[in-house]
């Protein structure tokens, strides 16, 4: 059985408004004792065939050139080279993304690149606490494409608080130009902990709903799959890293906050940088939670999980024994569609997928 390998990088030049991952600013200072921690932490892992690797944060493209070769080498260490994977992405964001990281990214085997844009418009790119201008992202864009990168997801934020509908559609229309092979846009969630929730902003949600709407039907007419809830890509560039999380595949996760799921145990490393690296120098697991879910918890968790691809997916005779009420409730309330023997959003669930999701989630009304 194939297993993704995701390594976290938390460190970032300035925490953003929206951020609620673990991601720390101001700590730059400690990368290189970082590696060294998550190269130990590499040495322990299980021997496995990994297919996917994703490099995600926090901000990797704020390490530098000679960091960036050290992380290449600790990948080493768990596959014979990064081209070995399947797909390979790497996470950027605009302003640290240079040429020269570009090439020593793809010489190292990297195949797919994701863009932190969130927006065109400079105003909201400030007010959103976001480090670069739109002609960063533009320049970083056209030296991927000039560096001969093919695959390119590009991130949109909708819904900021104070964002019109034709400003959100003015920042869709400038990215669909550029032809990215795959975008993600994700509706605002202000979260507790980010300084948008200090603030005391709320999102509009109708006017999000009408954003994220637009946002399908402009996307399928350009060409775009809409494969999964926040995700569109041209034919044959759905990301094979998410998709196999969807599948409720197996997973390894490497460095602080990282999150891994094997034999069916799921486990959490710590999320603080500095203890991180303090358990992992001193010998001692990374590992702060873990849990094996079995029955009901398991099957609602797979649920879960696998709606969120626009597909579907064709349940199990213990899912249906499981979870019979709750999804002929919400074929009945028009959320969930059955078309032969697979379940999946409608296009009203898409944007009230939360409320379905609730059902398949511990505790469970058992009356």
């Amino acid at each position: 059985m194939s297993t993704g390998l995701y390594i976290h990088i938390p460190f970032c030049k300035r925490k953003c408004n929206y951020c609620d991952f673990a991601s720390f600013a101001g700590q730059e200072f400690l990368i290189d004792d970082y590696l060294t921690a998550l190269k130990k932490e590499a040495a322990l892992l299980p021997v496995h065939f990994y297919h996917t690797l994703y490099v995600g944060g926090g901000t990797p493209s704020l390490l530098s050139v000679r960091q960036l070769e050290q992380l290449f080498l600790i990948i080493t260490t768990l596959s014979p080279s990064v081209s070995s994977f399947a797909e390979s992405t790497f996470e950027a964001n605009p302003e640290s993304l240079t040429k020269e990281k570009i090439s020593l990214l793809q010489h190292a085997g990297f195949n797919r690149f994701s863009v932190g844009l969130q927006s065109f418009d400079e105003d909201e790119l400030r007010r959103l606490g976001r480090v670069h201008t739109a002609d960063d992202f533009l320049r970083a864009f056209e030296s991927l494409r000039c560096s001969g990168v093919k695959n390119i997801n590009v991130d949109l934020i909708a819904g900021l608080p104070g964002q019109t509908l034709n400003k959100f559609l003015r920042n869709l229309e400038k990215l669909l130009a550029l032809r990215p092979e795959h975008i993600s846009v994700y509706g605002l969630q202000i979260e507790e902990g980010t300084a948008f929730f200090a603030q005391g902003l709320v999102c509009d949600q109708p006017l999000m709903r009408t954003m994220l709407e637009e946002t399908r039907v402009r996307l399928v007419a350009n060409g775009y799959h809409h494969y999964e809830i926040s995700n569109f890509a041209q034919p044959g560039y759905e990301s094979k890293h998410n998709i196999h999380y969807w599948q409720y595949g197996e997973y390894v996760g490497l460095g602080s906050a990282a999150a891994s799921f094997l034999g069916g145990i799921r486990s959490q490393n710590v999320p603080d940088v500095r203890e991180y690296i303090h358990r992992v120098s001193a010998g001692k697991s990374a590992v702060v939670f873990s849990e094996q879910l079995t029955g009901k918890a398991l099957e609602g968790e797979k649920l879960m999980v696998g709606l969120r691809q626009l597909d579907g997916i064709e349940l199990t005779a213990t899912q249906w024994d499981f979870f019979g009420p709750e999804i002929e409730k919400h074929i009945q309330n028009g959320l969930l569609l059955q078309e032969n023997k697979k379940v999946k959003l409608s296009e009203e669930g898409l944007f009230l997928a939360n409320e379905v999701f609730y059902s398949f989630v511990a505790p469970f009304d058992e009356k």
